[in-house]
């Protein structure tokens, strides 16, 4: 079944428009824990706009499912936060700086020798490794090379056009989970995924392993609250036709 890793980003956010601690993110990664998450993911960016580095020394204490960092290798501090924490899995994001969100993978042939020397390091590290990529059979095919254990499938383009026709919306992400599955490659999967498109998702891409979902839950529990909206998003990661 696909587990559920809910990136608390926005929590974050919320937090630092007012200062203090307020919502307290370790408490809500807990929360999310004790509601049925099956990982915490955080993304840290060098402005520390949401997550700050702090938050991911406090959360690697308490997190007692998958912890998921996500971020760009040459951004930063962030190759030494990852291998000071040593999550359960680093994904590695192509972020440029100053991104409002993520909105690209890697181009893994082009950075082929760069990836190689990041996992390596990572895995040497007992991390397990994911890069973040479109669903392009060549960038699959390019991810194997790096030698990373997984990729995560970027769903932006199979949200914006579910509505108008899912079948093609998907179509692209079916034949490069297809390829990930020949080659070996655990597949995860996240970026605009919620309650609307996650089911016909889940059913139809082979073999995935994980999606990480932030905003859309974080936007669904100021309706139904935190331990409902999780146990919601639980039930279309575990739906079976």
């Amino acid at each position: 079944m696909t587990k559920l890793s809910v990136n608390i980003n926005k929590i974050a956010t919320i937090r630092n428009s007012r200062g203090g601690n307020n919502p307290n993110v370790v408490k809500v990664a807990m929360d999310c824990e004790r509601f049925g998450a099956e990982g915490i993911t955080v993304h840290p960016r060098p402005d520390e706009r949401h997550i700050r580095y702090q938050d991911v020394y406090d959360l690697k204490e308490i997190v007692t499912t998958e912890f998921n960092i996500e971020g760009n290798p040459t951004e930063g501090k962030f190759v030494e936060l990852v291998l000071a924490t040593k999550p359960t899995q680093v994904t590695l994001v192509p972020d440029a700086l100053g991104a409002i969100t993520s909105n690209a993978g890697w181009d893994t042939i082009a950075h082929k020798s760069r990836l190689q020397d990041l996992i390596a390091m990572f895995k040497e590290a007992g991390i397990r490794t994911s890069i973040f990529v479109d669903a392009d059979e060549r960038m699959v095919e390019g991810a194997k090379e790096t030698g990373t254990d997984r990729i995560e499938l970027y769903t932006e383009p199979y949200a914006e056009h579910y509505i108008q026709n899912r079948e093609a919306a998907i179509k692209d992400f079916v034949s490069a989970a297809q390829v990930a599955n020949q080659l070996g490659l655990g597949i995860n999967a996240g970026h605009d995924l919620s309650l609307e498109n996650l089911r016909y998702f889940q059913q139809n891409i082979p073999n995935l392993l994980e999606v990480s979902i932030g905003h859309a839950l974080v936007c669904d529990a100021l309706y139904y609250g935190l331990e409902n909206t999780v146990q919601l998003y639980l039930r279309e990661t575990k739906a079976i036709d």
